[in-house]
This record gives structure tokens, C-alpha cells and sequence, in this order.
């Protein structure tokens, strides 16, 4: 189980990693605006706004590798804290923003979540 959760949690950083990209530097390309369903000029004008976003989802990403590098307990509780921040933030967004949150980041944390505490 310890294994599964590990792949678990490394697809939660890529995830977060591909989020940081999509975000900081695709947001007025094509990728951004499909995402967003914005146009041209709503991105541009959200812009600023989606590359803080997208610098959050990389320091989720980056805990979650520290999570995994680091000797246990530290990485256990690593791994819990920055699981229950992606969690946290995706039933935040899926609330506030869009429902697909919910099931593009809320699940996917959880589902680590809940191997990380299993495996434990």
C-alpha cells in the first residue's frame, strides 16, 4: 500500500506541477482559455491573477516531493499537511469557482490522502 500511495501522491505533485504551468504561462494560449473558457481579452486581463494561482499549486507541488524525499515521520506528516491543503483548496474552488475542481484537484488529494493514512 505504501507503494500505492507514494504514485498517488507523486501524480497529486504532477498534477499541481502541470496546474503551476497551465497557469502561469499558458493562461492566454490556447490551453489557458479552453480551461478558463475566457477570451483574449479576459485572459489577459486575469492574467496576473491566474500566475499567483499557478505559483500556489507549485508550492503544493513542491511539498508534496519534499513529502516524498523526506525520511518518515517528516514525510508522512509532510505528505498529510500539503495533502489536506490540495484538498482544502479543491473544495474551496469547487465551491467558490467551478464544480470541476472539485473532481480535477479535491479528488485526486483525497484519494492520496486516504492511501497515505492507509499505508501509515
Amino acid at each position: 500500500m505504501e507503494t500505492t500511495a507514494n504514485v498517488l501522491v507523486g501524480l497529486v505533485a504532477a498534477l499541481h506541477a502541470y496546474f503551476l504551468v497551465l497557469e502561469m504561462f499558458l493562461w492566454q494560449k490556447a490551453p489557458g482559455r479552453k480551461l478558463s473558457g475566457f477570451d483574449a481579452d479576459m485572459a489577459r486581463a486575469t492574467a496576473p491573477l491566474a500566475a499567483n494561482q499557478g505559483l500556489y499549486n507549485g508550492f503544493l507541488a513542491a511539498g508534496l516531493v519534499w513529502g516524498l524525499i523526506a525520511d518518515d515521520p517528516t514525510g508522512f506528516r509532510v505528505q498529510v499537511f500539503f495533502l489536506v491543503c490540495v484538498v482544502v483548496a479543491g473544495l474551496y474552488g469547487g465551491v467558490t469557482a467551478n464544480r470541476r475542481i472539485l473532481a480535477a484537484q479535491g479528488a485526486p488529494g483525497a484519494l492520496a490522502l486516504a492511501a497515505v493514512l492507509i499505508a501509515r
